[in-house]
């Protein structure tokens, strides 16, 4: 770890010292970091505290400390593996032709995708984003790192559409993608709370991907 930095490869299975795990000790590192990401979901990752962690498991704090130093490198490497394994496949759907006919079903499916994926770790991923503002720069590399694919493919959807013509040259492609990779984080973290006010899950990702396919699509989109 550089100057408190997140390295690439934050998730590798290594122990504290360095060695590789073996199948044992690979089999309890996971099971500390399930613990982790499931007492997340009733606590703060201040509250949270290494002792309840290792006792959930049936092993020792001391256990713990050969595999995480604290429970943030737990939280940390969590996180990572939510931008390696979950993100990609959603962005591999800015790979495809975003179009009039069939671009607002394929923004759908991004939009639903990606609030599955912070349904499926909404604990963990609150938890990044609050550790991030906080200023915790480890945390706000994960985070970087994981809505990078989203900038760049927003961005590049937009830069396309200029070129057509249908997005107004005065657009920042790169501004328009920030804005909407923030929209589509947000909404997938607190759509829930909408509820109180009538409006539904389903209608909540019907009009996040509008939002999204209409600023990307322009004059395009708007027709559709």
């Amino acid at each position: 770890m550089i100057d408190g930095v997140a390295p690439e490869g934050v998730n590798a299975e290594r122990a504290i010292d360095g060695r590789e795990l073996g199948i044992r000790g690979a089999a309890t590192r996971r099971r500390l970091l399930d613990a982790t990401a499931e007492l997340l979901q009733n606590h703060g990752v201040r509250e949270l505290r290494v002792v309840d962690i290792a006792r959930s498991v049936g092993t020792s704090p001391a256990t713990y400390y050969q595999y995480f130093r604290d429970v943030d490198e737990a939280v940390l490497v969590l996180a990572d593996e939510v931008g390696t394994n979950d993100v990609m496949p959603i962005a591999l759907l800015f790979d495809r032709l975003w179009d009039s006919t069939s671009g607002l079903d394929i923004v759908r499916e991004l939009v639903r995708s990606y609030f599955q994926m912070w349904d499926s770790h909404h604990a963990v991923l609150r938890t990044r984003n609050l550790s991030a503002q906080e200023g915790d720069q480890r945390f706000r590399a994960i985070r970087n790192r994981t809505n990078r694919p989203f900038l760049e493919g927003f961005a590049a959807q937009v830069r396309e559409h200029q070129a057509m013509g249908a997005v107004a040259s005065e657009i920042s492609a790169v501004a328009a993608a920030a804005a909407l990779t923030a929209l589509i984080e947000r909404m997938a973290a607190f759509h829930s709370e909408l509820r109180a006010l009538g409006i539904n899950r389903d209608d909540v990702i019907e009009t996040t991907a509008r939002i999204c396919f209409q600023t990307v699509l322009g004059t395009q989109g708007a027709q559709t």
